[in-house]
């Protein structure tokens, strides 16, 4: 199998992406220096511990469940402390549980494209997350993919797997390290929601300005099984290319996207969610907040329905503060069914005075209210996020806009 894996990701090694700006792996350095594994994360810098926190990730653990640490290509903490869950590297399961080869690359193709493929070849770690049936979270799972050295290829292959009636809460904060400027994230993560699981992910992004980030994501989803899915990236970020897609195979199973971004100028972000409607009574929404300070954002959406009584809503809106931004939105509506019932929103626009004197009025300076309207427009009620897990998103879009903003 493994060798069967590098021949498909070898003859794609050129392959380029559906879409989006190409990056060339010469300009960044495949060799990461090693660092030592730590049993407690208190031996973190206080540094670390604040780009780590930046992210929503919590060096101290507490209110989490679990928690795992990649620092450039060496994962130097995995931790857990409840029954029934595992949170540990992607290469120790595979050692460990022959049959984890079982999952490797099947919600995404390994010769997708020239990322896909390079993730293959150049693989440092990644975390396997897996719920044992019926188990649930008492608190999220953290993970943490930092990058401290200037320049790095960080390539990631992630697993989580909730099992039967099980329920996940995971956090996974991206982040550079203070004084790094350049550098590339790959991340291959894959989800499997079995029947009547769920799986809640908040992905929170806040790499440097000369990042180029590449995330490649699959999910299938079970009878009665949940996939939600939360993405912000409030940050400068050079490149930014990523088109999750969630396939909904059982009975009355459920895929929730929403994404919340911030173009800062300089900042090129191409980011969309697909989700494929086949079972019965299968339901999906994605929702898209975008907002450019003179940033590019591309907001990409497919709803496909393949079966009778699926149901679907596509919602993306963006808000232009910057006469040099740019926000495009491309929502696609696709029915192979009679029956299917799909839906769409889509506006682009800036923020009107009269809102602006209105708080203003009320004593708020101009960049106050501006600031005030933003936040509103941003913050979006996440249905079906456990409450701790929403104080979580909002708590990261807040840290978010303390630097961002």
């Amino acid at each position: 199998m493994t060798e069967e894996l590098h021949v498909r990701a070898k003859s794609a090694v050129k392959k380029k992406a559906v879409f989006g700006e190409e990056i060339d792996f010469g300009l960044y350095k495949d060799n990461g220096i090693l660092h030592d594994y730590m049993s407690s994360l208190e031996a973190l810098s206080e540094a670390e511990k604040k780009d780590m926190l930046r992210a929503g990730v919590d060096a101290s653990g507490q209110g989490r469940t679990g928690t795992y640490i990649q620092k450039d290509h060496s994962v130097i903490h995995s931790s857990v402390s409840q029954d029934g869950l595992e949170v540990i590297s992607i290469t120790e399961a595979l050692e460990k549980y022959p049959w984890v080869r079982d999952y490797y690359w099947k919600n995404v193709a390994v010769d997708a494209d020239m990322y896909t493929a390079r993730a293959e070849l150049h693989q440092e770690h990644g975390y396997f997350i897996r719920a044992l049936p019926g188990v649930k979270t008492v608190y999220p799972v953290q993970a943490c993919l930092y990058i401290t050295q200037e320049g790095l290829i960080q390539d990631v292959h992630n697993i989580v797997i909730a099992e039967e009636g099980s329920e996940l809460n995971i956090i996974t904060g991206c982040t550079t390290g203070h004084g790094v400027e350049s550098g590339m994230h790959i991340g291959v993560s894959e989800f499997y929601v079995k029947k009547n699981a769920t799986i809640s992910f908040t992905m929170v992004h806040n790499w440097a300005e000369n990042v180029a980030v590449r995330p490649r994501t699959g999910a299938t989803v079970e009878d009665g099984g949940a996939y939600l899915s939360n993405y912000i990236c409030m940050k400068p970020v050079r490149s930014l290319q990523m088109y999750p897609t969630a396939i909904l195979d059982g009975k009355s199973s459920l895929a929730r996207f929403h994404s919340i971004l911030v173009a800062q100028p300089g900042s090129h972000m191409d980011v969309g969610s697909r989700v494929i409607l086949r079972g019965e009574q299968s339901r999906a929404e994605i929702i898209a907040r975008s907002v450019t300070r003179g940033g590019y954002i591309m907001n990409r959406g497919h709803l496909l329905g393949e079966v009778a009584g699926a149901k679907g809503h596509l919602e993306c809106r963006g808000l232009m503060l910057s006469p040099h931004g740019v926000i495009a939105a491309i929502p696609e509506l696709e029915a192979r069914a009679e029956g299917v019932e799909l839906s769409h929103e889509a506006a682009v626009g800036k923020i009107a005075e009269e809102e602006i004197e209105y708080l203003m009025a009320r004593g708020l300076s101009e960049e106050d209210a501006t600031a005030t309207i933003v936040r509103g427009f941003l913050n979006v009620k996440i249905m079906g996020l456990p409450p701790a897990l929403e104080a979580e998103v909002q708590h990261a879009i807040e840290m978010s806009e303390q630097s961002g903003l």
